[in-house]
């Protein structure tokens, strides 16, 4: 039974201690408000310490604002003012500022020297706690008390607490371990929002294929990944270059990861197959020529022998696999010309075929949420109640890996 005894109200109520959430409260506070910071998990910023593989990509580090903000593909519309109040410039002096330097990775990637997230989750609890914000961890938000259609309250185990401004920054519905299972999104319907369905986003790849499942562990760091419903008709037909990570399911790694959105968004309209470019930046020709080139000293040797001279390392028994043992013990010099363009066929365009993602429990973030068309995202408030604020995931946002999530997090907080 939920108690109703009214609390000391507070100025400012943010739900939800993550990034965003984080940020909100405190700058919030710094700004003289009175606030309550309230998380369900026994501590604040659980799922901040596991980002980026413990390291924390704290954001990304373009620096034109233009190409920064086409990595939010629709949405992009929506965010120039959002970003031109607080962008990555802004975030990264915030931390440094803070005692926490940034260092540049691959693709622009930025994160804390140290290499360690849990630094900057316990910087982040510093500028709560430095700025009075009151913190109630271990509690559980049941829904928002309405009065006279104004929101008045949250609802809670141990009571009603009020405020006159709240932030809904419960996240989205990945990484569900860590609490977020994104239910601060169902409230919103009961407010007359439009939620958009929480979907994996940033997520593995699940391939019919053996042979890739047979490489898991192997990475190739510069390959080109080619998806589409009908690749011969060029329907549905996009393609992306970078790392892929094979596994015993499938493919991940960055490229993967990267392509997930539209390659779910394929998997809608039926089977997606795709193809491995293992040299995108040689042409067939060049390649040719470097095949004849193994073969003519190698004369002697079976082809099964002699593929680790031109496949990438470790992907020498896979590729060879896809011929027949017949053409596997050949030697290389009783190839014809027909059989050998076959071969640098296959290594242009390595075949697999999607069957789907490995779903929420390994996506790195989720779309879904409220729609940014109810929301004014110069401020963050809501349309429809004008105490009510987002942050974070649980707007619908689609953005790709490599910091955009936690800058929007840093930027809307």
């Amino acid at each position: 039974m939920i108690m109703s005894i009214r609390q000391e109200n507070y100025d400012v109520i943010v739900i939800g201690g993550g990034p965003s959430g984080m940020m909100a409260a405190g700058t919030a506070a710094e700004r003289g408000k009175r606030v309550l910071l309230v998380e369900k998990n026994k501590e604040v910023g659980k799922k901040l310490s596991l980002t980026g593989g413990g390291r924390c990509n704290i954001l990304n580090a373009e620096e034109d604002p233009k190409k920064f903000i086409e990595n939010y593909g629709d949405s992009a519309k929506f965010l120039h003012s959002t970003f031109a109040q607080y962008g990555m410039q802004d975030a990264r002096e915030f931390f440094e500022k803070k005692g926490l330097p940034i260092v540049v990775e691959a693709r622009k990637r930025a994160f804390p020297e140290s290499q360690n997230a849990s630094d900057v989750t316990k910087l982040m609890k510093r500028y709560v706690t430095s700025n009075q914000v009151e913190l109630k961890a271990d509690t559980k938000v049941l829904g928002f008390k309405i009065e006279n259609k104004k929101i008045i309250g949250i609802e809670t185990k141990s009571g009603l607490y009020t405020a006159d401004s709240f932030i809904l920054s419960t996240g989205g519905a990945s990484y569900k371990d860590t609490g977020s299972t994104g239910e601060g999104i169902s409230w919103l319907k009961d407010l007359g929002h439009t939620v958009h369905k929480s979907n994996p986003n940033i997520v593995p790849l699940k391939v019919e294929e053996d042979w890739v499942k047979e490489l898991s562990g192997t990475s190739l760091s510069f390959m080109k990944i080619t998806f589409g419903t009908n690749l011969a008709k060029n329907t549905g037909r996009f393609s992306k270059t970078g790392k892929i990570l094979f596994t015993h399911f499938g493919v991940s790694g960055p490229l993967i990861l990267n392509s997930s959105y539209e390659v779910k968004k394929l998997l809608e309209k039926g089977e997606v197959k795709a193809s491995i470019d293992m040299y995108p930046d040689t042409e067939i020709k060049t390649l040719q020529n470097k095949v004849l080139d193994v073969f003519n000293k190698n004369k002697n040797k079976m082809l099964k022998n002699v593929v680790k001279e031109f496949v990438p390392n470790g992907l020498d028994e896979a590729f060879v696999a896809q011929f027949s043992e017949e053409l596997q013990n050949t030697k290389v010099n009783s190839i014809n010309r027909e059989e050998r363009i076959e071969l640098v066929d296959r290594l242009k365009a390595m075949p697999l075929t999607i069957t789907g993602t490995m779903g929420m429990d390994w996506a790195v973030i989720s779309d879904g949420g409220v729609d940014l068309k109810e929301i004014d995202t110069k401020t963050m408030r809501s349309k429809f109640h004008d105490n009510l604020y987002f942050t974070g995931d649980v707007l619908h946002i689609n953005r790709p890996s490599g910091g955009f999530s936690l800058q929007l997090c840093w930027t809307t907080g």
